[in-house]
């Protein structure tokens, strides 16, 4: 057990050191090879995906898929570079198996990880909602929203997204909370101690995370309820256009994805937080089976960085047609409603002949 007394931490030690469990079974559990493979695996995949991403931009014209195409790059980019800043850290540990108080006595190194996590971490969720609200308004409010969504307008809001993680991310460097090393010693992220500013921060973190998957739920959910409806009625059975099912195919992928990966981490860490600490804990200390639990939904989250460039690999229009032949190009969303405005009706359709 590692345990740090009152006279070490005032020796000039940052607060990211903690009493902390250390188990018998550590190198298995912090196996070099494992994060190496699983860190080499994502960085490939969103590697791929991203380099298929700018490929398919560069042929299209349809502006609200172009827009979509945009939030998708905000997403294998943020995914690529999460997988990097904290893979690097990381693994550069388990092979090193450096000393933290001996590398970054000060806390820099291990608070530049915990804000990576948390800032590379909510993006993707934000995102995910971000693209729902997109869509939901692109199909239920076409009239409304074409020829406003243009792909500086979606950048705009990719920036707005990483700029509030950024904001999120720096709340315990300007004192709500604070990071702190993590069983087994390889990583940094917010402290899951009952103090009052942990608590708030913790709180913060969580419940914004189910809320970003709560909204994508609620926006995917009313938005595939449109098309299927829309889609079934008679006049219009044949006018479908399949862009539109392909952006909501990977869109409940990259919802699925996040609520299977984030939902038990999220769930755990509120749990955590308002339930009363065990007695006979060290100041400053974890409970062993918090401690393994955080890793394990920890390990679940990254799938989430590996997964996602793959939603976007495998359910491309040009993949669902070898499975599904019929999936063929028709008109625009905009179509399937009426317009009493023929002019009005070729202005909104115009963006579908060019594609």
């Amino acid at each position: 057990m590692m345990e740090l007394d009152n006279t070490s931490l005032a020796s000039g030690l940052g607060l990211c050191f903690r009493s902390m469990n250390i188990s018998q079974n550590k190198k298995i559990i912090a196996s070099p090879w494992f994060s190496t493979i699983f860190g080499t695996v994502g960085l490939s995949s969103n590697l791929f995906a991203l380099c298929v991403l700018i490929s398919s931009s560069r042929k299209m014209h349809s502006r609200s898929r172009s827009s979509f195409l945009v939030f998708l790059c905000g997403l294998v980019v943020t995914d690529f570079m999460g997988l990097l800043v904290t893979g690097s850290i990381i693994i550069s540990y388990h092979f090193t198996k450096f000393d933290w108080m001996e590398v970054d006595p000060s806390c820099y190194l291990c608070n530049f990880l915990g804000f990576s996590m948390v800032f590379f971490g909510q993006c993707p969720l934000l995102l995910g909602a971000t693209m729902a609200g997109e869509r939901f308004f692109g199909i239920n409010r076409p009239f409304s929203r074409s020829g406003i969504m243009s792909k500086h307008r979606a950048w705009a809001m990719v920036g707005m997204v990483w700029g509030f993680s950024f904001f999120l991310g720096l709340l315990p460097l300007l004192g709500l909370g604070e990071y702190s090393l993590q069983y087994p010693s390889s990583w940094c992220f917010i402290t899951l101690l009952h103090d009052i500013k942990n608590k708030v921060f913790c709180m913060i973190f969580a419940l914004l995370g189910i809320l970003s998957v709560g909204l994508s739920f609620i926006f995917n959910t009313v938005s595939v309820v449109t098309l299927c409806r829309v889609y079934h009625d008679r006049e219009s059975a044949q006018r479908r256009r399949d862009s539109e099912v392909e952006m909501m195919v990977q869109l409940v992928g990259i919802m699925v994805i996040a609520t299977v990966c984030w939902l038990p981490l999220l769930i755990f860490i509120i749990q955590t937080v308002l339930q009363e600490p065990p007695t006979g804990l060290l100041p400053r200390q974890i409970p062993r089976k918090t401690e393994n639990l955080l890793l394990i939904y920890l390990r679940m989250v990254t799938w989430n960085q590996i997964l996602d460039p793959w939603v976007y690999i495998l359910f491309r229009r040009a993949v669902l047609k070898r499975i599904y032949p019929s999936f063929n190009s028709r008109q625009s969303i905009v179509s399937l409603y009426p317009v009493f405005n023929p002019s009005l009706r070729r202005k909104f359709t115009q963006e579908s002949v060019e594609q």
